[in-house]
């Protein structure tokens, strides 16, 4: 059985029920590239919608990778490593970003890409005692969203919510997860998802890929787009919609009846027009509905007439984003 598998096997039976003080999850879905070299800031800068002069080794940030269009093609978790990079993104988006991103990185002698979704492991790590378990695995907890603590070549990252996502190499991954489950119970990804629901916190998947710009995801409010950066791919598109334009859709928080989640790129209709007026980008099963995120019409947000996957579909009612008073206050300016 290899490493991967053991671990896996210790979240077979995770609870999916929200019964618990302190939730600890396998974030196998999450995969990751490492960006090394000493070109490697110059081309990432030039790629991606954060802007790297801002992040240091004690913090992390959201960001994106768009196309000339402005257009997502992922968006991901970057922090910085003794050498370079690692950037955590939808594992099935790896691959597809690798073989682009490589098509440029030939151009700078000292920049290497590399996919290390084997060579690490990722856990998702939230409630009472998760600061605890922290300790006792040897990080100082982080105090701040987007602040980051080591513990030898493991990191924590915090996330909204006073949630963490704890990546370690994997041969560490077994005795560090034996530290953390003497405080937290081993839960199902489906939890973990759910916490990212009610953060507010989306992510391109592959259905997804390309369906949205950065603004859609409210990453501008998240800090994962920097307007005062310069030139990347996109960006001219992405600074004309915030500058000039009228952001028409954005991401809003749902509620549906049931116990079924939709799949990312699920449309969402209006009842009454018939009409498709956004789409999911992800969703989670909760204690009393289904969550989910999904990038709806700015004026069909309101509606009590939308519905999921048609127009005689089940009913989906608008929830608040945890950033939602703040959001709205910034667009009304």
């Amino acid at each position: 059985m290899t490493l991967h598998a053991e671990l896996a096997s210790h979240f077979a039976e995770a609870s999916d029920s929200s019964d618990f003080a302190t939730g600890l999850s396998l974030l196998e879905h999450q995969g990751l590239i490492s960006v090394t070299g000493g070109d490697a800031d110059k081309f990432l800068q030039g790629q991606i919608t954060c802007d790297l002069r801002e992040l240091d080794q004690t913090h992390s940030s959201l960001g994106a990778r768009c196309n000339p269009k402005g257009r997502m093609q992922s968006s991901f978790r970057i922090w910085r490593t003794t050498d370079g990079m690692l950037l955590s993104l939808a594992r099935e988006l790896v691959a597809p970003q690798l073989a682009d991103l490589g098509k440029y990185a030939a151009l700078y002698r000292q920049c290497q890409l590399a996919d290390q979704s084997d060579a690490w492991t990722g856990f998702g790590l939230w409630g009472e005692q998760a600061e605890q378990a922290l300790t006792t695995a040897g990080f100082q907890p982080p105090a701040e969203d987007n602040s980051v603590s080591r513990a030898g070549d493991s990191v924590a990252l915090r996330l909204p919510g006073a949630a963490y996502a704890i990546w370690t190499p994997i041969a560490e991954a077994a005795a560090l997860l034996q530290t953390l489950s003497a405080h937290a119970s081993p839960v199902s990804a489906n939890q973990w998802q759910l916490r990212q629901i009610q953060s507010g916190i989306g992510q391109v998947t592959g259905p997804t890929l390309e369906a949205f710009i950065p603004q859609m995801l409210n990453l501008q409010h998240l800090g994962g787009v920097s307007f005062r950066k310069g030139c990347y791919t996109g960006q001219e598109i992405i600074a004309r919609m915030q500058y000039l334009g009228k952001l028409k859709r954005r991401m809003y928080r749902l509620l549906m009846a049931g116990d079924a989640p939709p799949k990312a790129g699920t449309e969402v209709f209006d009842r009454d027009s018939g009409k498709a007026v956004g789409d999911v980008v992800i969703a989670a099963r909760g204690h009393k509905a289904v969550e989910l995120l999904a990038v709806l019409q700015k004026d069909a947000a309101q509606l009590a007439t939308l519905s999921l996957g048609a127009t005689d579909g089940p009913l989906l009612t608008l929830s608040e984003l945890p950033y939602e008073q703040t959001l709205a206050a910034a667009e009304a300016e």
